[in-house]
């Protein structure tokens, strides 16, 4: 892995550990710096799912791929800070069809809404900042 990649996801994984900081303080009122290296990981891998598939996998399903990735994520982080370091930064205990209070349906489903924008803000950073190739989507 050369410099340019090192430099490159670095700043990927800022901008979406920021934006995921941000979309915290909106939606909850609050957030832990924690939350920027969480988002920031998602937003990295989020962004790999062009690297490993080809453009020609539809959007729907690069959605879906990121929002199982994210919720796995989330889950493994919610284990490591909630659980094992007892940090209590959330729990969704009382909500239906969760997973150890780490993850739940609801917000795997609003994953699966937002994944769409992170995968296309992705793309055109990754176009705009580091000269990659140009995004084109297949909805279907």
């Amino acid at each position: 892995m050369g410099l340019r990649t090192i430099v490159k996801h670095i700043c990927l994984f800022t901008i979406g550990g920021v934006i995921y900081y941000l979309f915290e303080l909106l939606w909850r009122g609050h957030s832990v710096w924690q939350m920027v290296i969480v988002g920031g990981m998602c937003f990295v891998v989020i962004g790999l799912i062009n690297e490993v598939y080809p453009w020609t996998m539809p959007l729907w399903l690069q959605s879906t791929i990121a929002t199982g990735t994210v919720t796995a994520i989330e889950l493994v982080s919610g284990l490591i800070l909630n659980v094992w370091l007892g940090l209590r930064i959330w729990d969704y205990s009382n909500l239906p069809f969760n997973l150890y209070g780490q993850v739940c349906l609801y917000f795997s489903l609003l994953w699966l809404v937002l994944s769409p924008v992170a995968i296309i803000l992705d793309d055109w950073l990754r176009h705009w900042m580091f000269e990659e190739e140009k995004p084109k989507y297949r909805l279907i």
